[in-house]
């Protein structure tokens, strides 16, 4: 793969993976501070939203995701532990955002052409969806697989781009949160979430932005946010672009890290800057 392909994100920067467990260590708005003293944490939601949508939204042809997968998600307990991996009916390694695009337009009736409904998908339904889904498996422990042949190609990918230095100022994600590790940027701390397991508190709610995010969210922003542009680019013309949703570098990276925090007992959803 060449090089500017790479520039899809050479960094997952400025403490987005520290997990619910760096809460602590960050300063917490006062707001929130009282809600989870009352024990109310504001991703719950979203993950009462996802429920919703499991059960009651219906595709064209009449289905919902519970008509295929039980009520309360009966057939999804554990699934999100070995996510990413190789599906079968789609012929293709899929994080749990694509995922539930492909049970949507494969098996709910929606039309993949239709510009709306994939709108609605990605700003709507897709954050609700995969933050409840992922809580299905809390307090289960991440057990990713690398053994299909498409598998291994993605993680092999994902280790890749992140120990390649690409764009304007040559990061990598290993520069950051493996030789940086431990330090700050933009005062935020830099955890190491390979070595820290620290996938397991994601979907989570950043409170910074006051939005629950995926990983696939935090992996795209992180190329916008660090200006990881071409090794030569035009400051105008290039300035800040992001992958696009289900890009196969970001599910490579989202493989690799995941992989690497196997073991690690999720928690979702999870509280960060």
């Amino acid at each position: 793969m060449k090089k500017k392909g790479l520039l899809v994100l050479g960094v997952i920067a400025g403490g987005a993976v520290a997990g619910t467990l760096a809460v602590a260590k960050e300063k917490l708005p006062e707001h929130l501070r009282e809600l989870l003293e009352l024990g109310m944490h504001p991703g719950h939601v979203f993950v009462d939203e996802g429920r919703d949508y499991y059960h009651n939204l219906k595709g064209p042809n009449g289905k919902t995701c519970a008509t295929c997968h039980g009520q309360d998600g009966a057939k999804l307990v554990g699934a999100y532990a070995k996510m990413p991996r190789y599906y079968k009916d789609i012929d293709a390694v899929a994080d749990i955002d694509l995922r539930i695009y492909k049970c949507m337009t494969k098996y709910m009736g929606f039309d993949p052409k239709d510009k709306k409904f994939k709108k609605k998908y990605l700003k709507t339904y897709r954050v609700p969806l995969a933050t409840y889904v992922a809580s299905l498996s809390n307090g289960m422990k991440i057990d990713v697989k690398i053994q299909h042949p498409k598998e291994k190609e993605m993680y092999e990918l994902g280790k890749k781009v992140w120990f390649t230095r690409a764009g304007a100022r040559e990061f990598s994600c290993a520069m950051c949160h493996m030789v940086l590790a431990g330090r700050r940027i933009r005062l935020q701390g830099l955890p190491n979430p390979v070595k820290a397991k620290s996938y397991n508190h994601w979907p989570a709610y950043r409170f910074g932005s006051d939005k629950m995010w995926t990983m696939e969210d935090r992996v795209r922003t992180c190329f916008r946010a660090y200006f990881l542009f071409l090794n030569k680019w035009d400051e105008k013309k290039d300035w800040v672009k992001t992958p696009p949703f289900f890009a196969k570098e970001v599910i490579a990276v989202e493989l690799y890290m995941k992989h690497a925090s196997n073991g690690g007992v999720i928690e979702v959803p999870g509280l960060v800057r």
